[in-house]
């Protein structure tokens, strides 16, 4: 869908669209804030160029329609040839009628494209001299940019020497990855700084910053490779006449970044077809990416097609960005909610002025503990920045400082637990109720009893609160203990549900471990990492006898994760014992137990070992997900079923489709994960054909 235009109505519009937007990109291209977010920006400026349509004796000079990005920027280091922008299109409908103006201008159908991510960066040129990194210039205007070679050595993908003795320009995008963002904020807040918004602000920020007492690295991408005065005329002419695509991989070859090395490479695309379903592709995994991109670069790949095309005073008339939906906007952050989850964390959850981003209307997003407000210095009333992509839950970047007003004010942080008024245990950054899991006790026991954890039918929230406040339960272990006469003895309890209740609660006693374990709501932990846990170890007393070091051998268990789940599984040692004295199943059926450790101190003593023998299924190393309604001998699973299943026959189960997705079974309904299968060229089987697959493995 095409992005919106503002809405110009007169010249005194225009003129205040024109300062607003030259003054946004100074701000920006300058020291990497602006008060716009990305799609606000696109906006303002369609708005501008509409205007100026219709009006096109009246175009401001300043206007920023005619100039590259980072125009309002000058540079004292002219550049070799125009470092230029590029024009964008918003839809499938905009690019196939820009590939019809390409085709007339070059006089044929342009049959070779090269198509890659548009990576949300900050553009600059660097020269090497004989195979040395010598110089490091943005884009500035286009013509002349600024110098920030002080930044060499530390942008990752820009080897301060080449694999071969050669004097070019490498051209191409600084960014800062995921984790670079988060450690720069982590550096700079450190150092008394603001945090940046977002990875692209810090990116800019970062690269123009000079005799700081800290660096922190960046990252490299090119896009472009070309000759500077005193290159070798033979290279030179290599240069010049060679396919983009041959151009990237020359600069591979020489040790620059390419996109070559990420999970969304440059490819060549023959058609218009090919082009848009690349574009679907890279958009498909986007919101998986370590770095952040804003659209996908479509070019004509051949040298000769690019120098019929030529260039227009601001852009190549020749390549093009096809932009995507923006995943970050800026808003006001209005209020904190404490909201006290059932293990008893305490969690702060921003409330916003409503805001669109990826089309859903975003009016919440998390703001994960307390400690990480303190170290983004958030304020009620702040203009913050606002991330969602994909099915991420919405989260606050961090604020836009350079908005404030000076009316922020200090978020209050709670002195009592927002729920029940216990102290607060705050000796970690994520805060708990001394209570714990007490605190809620009702939310926990109603989740340990749903279907996906021990599935005892009849003991829906409303009873559980009827137990717990009649003294009849205060903790799970009790629902193993209640009897016929105390069931008989509550409102609305008649003999067929109590004799229900109580053989349901009986079959919760052989559920298997994984299920135990998920029941008892251990943090960090889920369904997934329960069920992975519990085949890893296979009993409880396995699981139990752990260390930090032993549980991080379980798949997807960092350092911090393991210290949480020991921790966690000590606290839950009483409530363990007296599962296990009730008669609760502390076994994982299929996963072999290890052995026992030597009696008198025999042997090594080893009683856990790094991992246990598991039986090799039919999906023993794939990565699966389920998606739409299973049929035929799958239609009674429930979904947390079908991931067991998927687990029991040696797989790994997932939520969510990638280029590292093995297997994507799709039932009926099945839309965007099937669709984004079969974008990935990821292998589908239909519920009859998995069930054939996993036969031997169907309980």
């Amino acid at each position: 869908m095409t992005t919106p235009s503002a809405v110009i109505v007169d010249a005194a519009a225009y003129a205040q669209a024109v300062e607003e937007a030259v003054g946004a990109a100074a701000a920006y291209y300058a020291g990497g804030t602006s008060p716009l977010d990305d799609d606000a920006y696109d906006r303002l400026v369609r708005g501008i160029a509409d205007w100026e349509d219709g009006h096109p004796g009246e175009v401001l000079p300043d206007s920023p329609t005619g100039k590259v990005a980072g125009g309002a920027v000058e540079g004292d280091v002219p550049h070799t040839v125009p470092m230029l922008s590029l024009d964008n299109v918003f839809s499938a409908e905009e690019f196939t009628a820009w590939t019809a103006s390409l085709a007339r201008r070059v006089g044929h159908e342009v049959t070779r494209f090269s198509v890659g991510p548009k990576l949300d960066g900050l553009a600059i040129a660097a020269r090497y001299q004989e195979g040395r990194l010598t110089r490091l210039i943005t884009r500035g205007d286009g013509t002349a940019g600024e110098d920030v070679s002080h930044a060499i050595g530390t942008v990752e993908g820009l080897p301060e020497r080449l694999a071969e003795p050669v004097t070019v320009e490498v051209r191409g995008e600084v960014l800062m990855t995921t984790a670079q963002f988060e450690h720069a904020n982590e550096v700079r807040t450190g150092h008394g700084g603001q945090p940046f918004a977002n990875p692209r602000n810090a990116a800019a920020g970062t690269l123009r910053a000079k005799d700081r007492v800290y660096t922190v690295p960046m990252t490299f991408f090119g896009y472009g490779l070309l000759p500077l005065p005193d290159t070798d005329p033979e290279l030179a002419e290599r240069l010049t006449a060679s396919a983009h695509s041959d151009l990237m991989a020359l600069a591979a070859g020489l040790g620059a970044g390419t996109s070559a090395a990420t999970a969304v490479p440059d490819i060549v695309a023959e058609t218009v077809e090919q082009v848009l379903d690349r574009v679907r592709e890279i958009a498909a995994v986007r919101a998986e990416l370590p770095f952040g991109i804003d659209g996908i670069v479509i070019k004509a790949d051949l040298a000769a097609d690019q120098q019929t095309a030529g260039n227009g005073t601001r852009a190549p008339r020749w390549a093009i960005a096809y932009k995507l939906p923006a995943v970050e906007k800026i808003t006001r952050l209005t209020e904190v909610e404490w909201n006290v989850g059932r293990t008893g964390i305490i969690a702060p959850r921003a409330v916003l002025e409503p805001v669109v981003i990826d089309g859903s209307t975003i009016t919440y997003a998390t703001l994960h503990n307390p400690a990480d407000i303190t170290r983004r210095d958030l304020r009620l009333g702040d203009h913050v920045m606002v991330h969602r992509a994909g099915d991420v839950i919405p989260r606050v970047e961090a604020p836009v400082a350079h908005l404030r007003t000076g009316d922020e004010q200090p978020i209050v942080f709670p002195e009592q637990c927002p729920r029940c008024g216990s102290d607060i245990d705050t000796s970690e950054e994520r805060w708990r109720c001394a209570q714990g899991r007490n605190c809620h006790l009702v939310a926990s026991l109603a989740y340990a009893a749903g279907r996906d954890q021990l599935d005892i039918e009849g003991l829906g929230a409303t009873r559980v609160v009827q137990l717990v406040d009649a003294g009849l339960v205060a903790d799970l272990a009790d629902l193993f203990a209640l009897d016929r006469e105390q069931l008989l003895g509550l409102d609305r309890m008649g003999e067929t549900s109590t004799d229900n209740l109580l053989a349901g609660i009986a079959k919760a006693k052989e559920q298997p471990l994984a299920r135990v374990l998920c029941a008892l709501g251990v943090r960090g932990t889920g369904r997934s990492m329960s069920r992975r846990i519990a085949r890893h170890f296979a009993t409880m007393d396995h699981i139990r006898a752990a260390d930090t070091d032993a549980m991080q051998q379980v798949d997807g268990v960092g350092t911090e994760k393991a210290r949480m789940i020991v921790a966690e599984l000590t606290e839950l040692a009483p409530l363990i014992d007296k599962l296990t004295a009730a008669g609760v199943n502390m076994t994982e059926p299929g996963a072999t137990p290890p052995p026992a450790p030597a009696p008198d101190g025999e042997g090594d003593g080893t009683a856990v070992p790094a991992a246990v023998a598991v039986a090799e299924g039919p999906l023993t190393g794939m990565k699966v997900v389920v998606t739409g309604a299973m049929t035929g001998p799958l239609e009674k699973l429930s979904r947390n079923e079908m991931n067991e299943l998927v687990e029991r026959a040696g797989g790994r189960s997932s939520s969510s489709v990638s280029a590292r997705t093995s297997l994507v079974v799709a039932g009926e309904g099945a839309g965007a994960k099937r669709a984004k299968a079969e974008q990935l060229g990821v292998r589908l089987a239909t519920p009859d054909e998995f069930a054939v697959l996993v036969a031997g493995f169907l309980v």
